[in-house]
């Protein structure tokens, strides 16, 4: 089969989140790829700056990444078992699994976060959540990288929390290789158009940085996309018209994703 006849994914997501939904893919009869479109660098802590969750009433988790790597801090300097006095959230169930799946670590056994089949994974739904919960804790660590979620920061400030930023990685995009460039001229040529998963703004920047150095605005405007927030249409810099052609909206959950690329 040509690869007009074969539709193709393209998974941008960090290193090690994509293997999974791969093979799904795969399994459907999708040629994939997973081309990461921002490389996750954990930052180093020296132990005296680490923030304790004992020291916090609520510890709020933007992602599976900030989740992992706040826990490998943990585990690094001795601390081996969640306080019951403070509270884990995440902003969505895929975040909450990696607080419970991380090896080495009892984690927290109850983790607030907005469910699988909320319309949104994101601040503002896990914002609704704790909201609706009572009273907003005191003493909030918000785990993060270098950058991001500074709204439900702000929410939380303006209620009469005590809000500690801890970053645990910065994300850099990634400068795909001469292999992957060829590709896109190919597909540039052959007039075949990929869908892209796209999970975040800076991941759209980064694809088309990349994108740029190889095809043309108007050959990624005819590509199909998969995004997981209403904010993610915009920085795609669609042509007018084609968003809603070539934009699946889905939650950033695998089954989600699954669904949104098999049922276009």
């Amino acid at each position: 089969m040509t690869s007009r006849e074969t539709p193709t994914a393209i998974l941008t997501r960090p290193a090690g989140r994509n293997d999974g939904l791969a093979a799904r893919l795969q399994e459907a009869g999708w040629r994939v790829h997973a081309w990461p479109a921002l490389c996750i660098e954990p930052l180093s802590c020296v132990a005296a700056e680490i923030p304790l969750p004992g020291n916090f009433d609520l510890a709020v988790f933007v992602s599976g990444n900030a989740a992992a790597q706040y826990l490998d801090q943990l585990r690094a300097i001795g601390q081996s078992q969640w306080p019951s006095s403070c509270v884990a959230a995440a902003v969505g169930p895929g975040t909450a699994a990696r607080l419970r799946d991380r090896g080495g670590l009892e984690a927290p056994g109850l983790v607030l976060h907005p469910g699988a089949d909320a319309p949104r994974h994101d601040s503002e739904a896990l914002w609704e959540l704790l909201a609706m919960r009572g009273p907003i804790p005191r003493r909030v660590l918000l785990v993060r990288g270098t950058e991001g979620r500074d709204w439900l920061a702000e929410r939380l400030r303006d209620h009469g929390a005590q809000v500690h930023l801890h970053a645990v990685y910065h994300r850099v995009a990634a400068d795909w290789d001469a292999a992957v460039l060829a590709q896109l001229q190919a597909w540039t040529r052959e007039g075949h158009h990929p869908t892209w998963l796209l999970t975040s703004a800076a991941s759209i920047h980064a694809v088309r940085a990349n994108v740029e150095r190889a095809a043309s605005v108007q050959w990624w405007g005819a590509c199909g996309f998969v995004v997981t927030h209403p904010r993610l249409v915009q920085p795609l810099e669609l042509p007018a018209g084609r968003e809603a052609e070539a934009v699946r909206l889905c939650a950033p959950a695998d089954d989600a994703i699954f669904d949104a690329f098999v049922s276009g």
